[in-house]
């Protein structure tokens, strides 16, 4: 074996969570013990994406993939491919690889084939925690680029050009954001990474920066670079500790280098950044309730205008994008705006990342070319829905999104398109919904969380949202009244008109979308008493059938007593002590319980 072997692993946290630390530590002394320490090297990286199938490991050269690695697989690995030639096969994911530098197949092309990685294209490759991988792949260079060659009105014309988008949710022109804040005359300005990320199942941002924080930091540079700021702020939750941490090296190692600091590269331009950690509340992610929440006091939004680029962090010109279309500016300064502007339709530029979860086999971290379909990030890169289930809905936008019926997913996946269909792009997040859920209590678990994460400043969405929260509750528990469906309707319009912020004026999204595409639902619940996916406990009970053993089973953990029956004899369920819970039906080996 005269050739180095290089073996990745994936140190993100979905990764890290599942015991690849422990797979680090077992192949570390696997290959002391086969005297292959200096012809093997452990590399670490960030996410690839497949989270579902992680820990991953990956090995060089030939680039295959291991999924679901366990400890007691690493000796196995190491004899068998480092010693032997031979790949495990039963752990392979895939092995052939053909690359250019954001376009990645990785033999699956269901997968992977059909994303094109551009703010993630160093995650998963570099190790987040060496400034000198994210070197090596052009970083900095761009930064570079811009002190030295350009104006920042250039940079500003730029960005402008790309197309470029606010990833955050909202959409707005980039560009125009920076024009509007480098127009104003201050003696100070900040440039702020939102890193607040708070919807149910959203992983992107976290992702991103446990993968390739140095890309953020130079996106906030050639930032202050354009409007004339010296300071950068990057505010992250609290619960994210690795993405913390790797920010803080990250910063520590571009200040040692003279990236960041007193007179960069050599040059006039000096730019600091420091981070600061929010509590986690929803409303932080809402940019004036961001900028509250730094200066110390209580996250809660305020009226625009004036926006931020006019009066924002301690009353100065502030620039505030998310960590998405940070990553997205080193790109379009280094390969052109034409180029990304090539990319995605025509009122949406770019790429989009997205976390994908729910009901389909491969969930994890995404990133499409704009104007992808629906169908094609379901079926083809997300492999199909579990267990063979009918695709029922598509919840994009987080939270504050809507739910589209499977008719429309064919759907490009722009901004224009999906607010066309009824739902948002937000700010990437998406669950896949199988034909076993029901839309009714979906539509209540999104507005419960939107409803515990309302500041409680204006009254539309303080009282609003528990208003139609009850309605919700009353409703799945089969006390739904004539009229409820057009009471939650009222309450969603005036929600939307009357709140202050983005997170009350989308709160009720949820809600209003399900009405309207599953009204059916609604209506089953309040006249028919009855929930087609049986999963409202006040609408369900349970029955026993002659599947029964006379195990014991159900009747040992039921926790009221209302299941009655002697060893090996038919058991029978009290209906009137029943409590639903359900413990019985998932105790069941003989699928002998039933739900009507």
């Amino acid at each position: 074996m005269t050739e180095e072997f290089v073996i990745t692993i994936c140190d993100g946290t979905a990764c890290i969570n599942h015991g690849s630390r422990a797979i680090q530590a077992v192949l570390q002394e696997q290959l002391e013990r086969h005297s292959l320490t200096d012809k093997a090297r452990i590399h670490l990286s960030g996410c690839l994406g497949m989270c579902e199938k992680g820990p991953m490991m990956v090995i060089n050269p030939g680039y295959t993939i291991y999924g679901h690695v366990r400890g007691d697989d690493v000796p196995e690995i190491v004899q068998k491919h480092l010693l032997e030639g031979k790949p495990v096969t039963r752990l392979v994911i895939q092995e052939d690889h053909l690359y250019n530098r954001f376009f990645r197949i990785f033999g699956d092309s269901r997968f992977f084939g059909r994303q094109m990685r551009i703010s993630l294209r160093n995650c998963g490759i570099i190790d987040p925690e060496k400034c000198d991988d994210y070197l090596a792949l052009r970083g900095y260079e761009a930064l570079a680029k811009v002190i030295t060659d350009m104006t920042p009105a250039e940079v500003i014309e730029q960005v402008k050009k790309s197309g470029l988008r606010g990833r955050g949710g909202a959409g707005f022109p980039t560009g125009l954001k920076w024009e509007f804040t480098a127009r104003e005359k201050s003696d100070r300005k900040y440039v702020i990474c939102n890193a607040d990320e708070g919807d149910p199942g959203a992983f992107m941002d976290r992702s991103a920066i446990e993968g390739d924080p140095h890309t953020i930091l130079e996106g906030m540079a050639i930032g202050g670079y354009a409007i004339g700021a010296d300071k950068g702020i990057v505010y992250i939750r609290a619960e994210y500790p690795l993405a913390i941490k790797r920010l803080t090296i990250a910063i520590k190692q571009a200040t040692e280098q003279g990236i960041l600091g007193r007179n960069i590269l050599g040059s006039d331009f000096s730019f600091d950044i420091e981070l600061r950690l929010g509590a986690g509340a929803f409303v932080c992610g809402e940019e004036t309730a961001l900028i509250r929440s730094i200066e110390g006091g209580r996250g809660m939004p305020r009226p625009r205008p004036p926006y931020p680029s006019v009066s924002g962090l301690f009353g100065k010109p502030t620039l505030i994008n998310n960590v998405e279309t940070w990553a997205n500016i080193p790109v379009i300064i280094l390969d052109g705006a034409d180029w990304f502007s090539s990319i995605g339709t025509k009122t949406s530029k770019g790429t989009k990342v997205f976390a994908l979860a729910g009901k389909v086999v491969n969930t994890g971290l995404i990133e499409v070319p704009m104007g992808t379909t629906l169908r094609e990030i379901i079926y083809d890169i997300g492999g199909g829905i579990t267990n063979g289930k009918k695709l029922k809905a598509i919840q994009t936008g987080g939270p504050s999104g809507g739910c589209l019926p499977e008719k429309f997913v064919d759907t490009p996946v722009d901004y224009e398109s999906l607010a066309e269909a009824g739902s948002i792009m937000g700010s990437g997040g998406m669950i896949v919904i199988d034909e076993d859920s029901c839309m009714v209590d979906i539509a209540k678990f999104f507005l419960e969380f939107t409803q515990n994460e309302s500041c409680g400043k204006c009254t539309p969405c303080r009282e609003g949202t528990k208003r139609m929260f009850e309605i919700l509750t009353r409703i799945t528990e089969g006390k739904g009244q004539p009229g409820d469906i057009e009471k939650l309707e009222r309450l969603g319009r005036m929600i939307q008109k009357a709140s202050l912020c983005g997170l009350g004026q989308s709160a009720p999204n949820p809600v209003l979308s399900t009405i309207k595409n599953f009204r059916e639902e609604y209506e089953e619940h309040i006249h028919q008493k009855k929930c087609r996916a049986k999963v409202c406990a006040g609408l369900i009970s349970y029955q026993i059938t002659e599947k029964c053993t006379g195990c014991t089973a159900c009747k040992r953990i039921c926790p009221v007593a209302a299941i009655s029956g002697s060893p090996k004899k038919m058991h029978v369920i009290d209906s009137d002590k029943c409590i639903r819970c359900g413990l019985c039906y998932e105790t069941c080996k003989f699928n002998a319980i039933e739900k009507v």
